[in-house]
């Protein structure tokens, strides 16, 4: 993903960091794009430990509250990492923090959310990976239902444009059309990020 600023386009992580610059300039319109960005693949980590929906909506609200009051720390520090492991990192230990208090163990799934969080590299691998799992159901499901379902069918059944074609009824260059148009708006959508593995 690239995010346009002027005529410079930024990767993904320098974005991110632009945010986090504007927010420790309270910038609430920053803050207010760091939150669309996370709270749905946040959400989803802090139920996995804590295992109760309400509590994660507010550790969450906890959580960027934090962030907004942190944010200059953040920048003025260096050894921070990138902002998505910070992050989590902020999420893992607020629902830990959630758990003590009330003298609970983790949700079941919970600890892998836990276990994941406390090596680095994995941590960065972890959220990268769902940050992208998140952007691409959101891609997908701006596409129409006929390029929607055919790269649903390559990407989450497994199959070639051969099978698909052969089991669905379609012509062959159909599939491939709608393929081709698909990935495009994913490209265009997903950015670098991206990355295409259709089997023919």
């Amino acid at each position: 993903m690239m995010e346009k600023k002027g005529e410079e386009f930024m990767t993904e992580a320098d974005w991110e960091e632009h945010l986090m610059l504007q927010i420790a300039s309270r910038s609430s319109d920053a803050l207010e794009k760091l939150y669309d960005r996370y709270e749905r693949p946040l959400y989803s980590f802090i139920y996995r430990i804590v295992g109760d929906g309400m509590a994660a909506e507010e550790i969450i609200q906890e959580l960027f509250l934090k962030i907004w009051n942190n944010a200059e720390a953040y920048t003025s520090n260096g050894r921070n990492g990138k902002v998505s492991s910070w992050v989590f990192a902020m999420a893992r230990n607020r629902s830990i923090d959630w758990l003590r208090r009330r003298d609970s163990r983790p949700a079941a799934g919970g600890e892998i959310g836990l276990d994941v969080i406390s090596d680095p590299l994995t941590t960065e691998l972890a959220v990268e990976n769902r940050l992208m799992a998140e952007q691409m159901r959101q891609a997908l499901s701006e596409l129409n239902v006929e390029q929607k379902q055919v790269l649903e069918w390559v990407y989450y059944g497994g199959y070639t444009q051969q099978e698909i074609a052969d089991h669905h009824d379609i012509p062959l260059g159909t599939v491939k059309s709608r393929i081709r148009l698909g990935l495009r708006q994913l490209r265009k959508r997903l950015g670098d990020s991206w990355r295409e593995g259709v089997r023919t």
